[in-house]
């Protein structure tokens, strides 16, 4: 059974490209070994992040981001079971904020600010719809 998982969280501290890199490449060597999509997307401090796979691999990597001393504030916005996945073609695809228009953010949101915090799940998904269809999704 497939399922498809949207969470934010806060760093616990400032994380810079390096230490961005780093989980990326760790997130998409385990994603793939254990079949796992997604994407990423890290501003400000705040992490916003889709997960779709089996329910097993999808619940597992969730509870390691809630037991990740590098996350704190973990909520969830949205989980589901899918019939099929709508981000299959990244091991963790990772949004290129300079491609992000505040215009995009504000069709989903209150202010042009992208806050996870203060948008529903169902937004936020939408919002990563049109970043894929825009390409600012950076690859696999």
């Amino acid at each position: 059974m497939l399922v498809r998982l949207l969470y934010a969280s806060r760093a616990a501290s400032p994380m810079g490209e390096h230490e961005l890199a780093a989980i990326l490449k760790q997130s998409r060597e385990h994603n793939h070994a254990e079949g796992v999509t997604g994407l990423l997307c890290y501003t400000e401090g705040i992490f916003i992040q889709v997960l779709e796979g089996g329910r097993g691999p999808v619940n597992a990597r969730y509870k390691a981001i809630i037991d990740d001393p590098r996350h704190r504030d973990v909520i969830l916005l949205s989980y589901a079971e899918i019939a099929e996945r709508d981000f299959a073609g990244w091991a963790m695809g990772q949004v290129n904020l300079s491609r992000l228009n505040p215009a995009l953010v504000l069709k989903y949101s209150e202010t042009g600010k992208l806050d996870p915090y203060a948008m529903s799940g169902a937004a936020l998904t939408a919002l990563f719809h049109e970043l894929v269809s825009s390409g600012a999704i950076v690859c696999s």
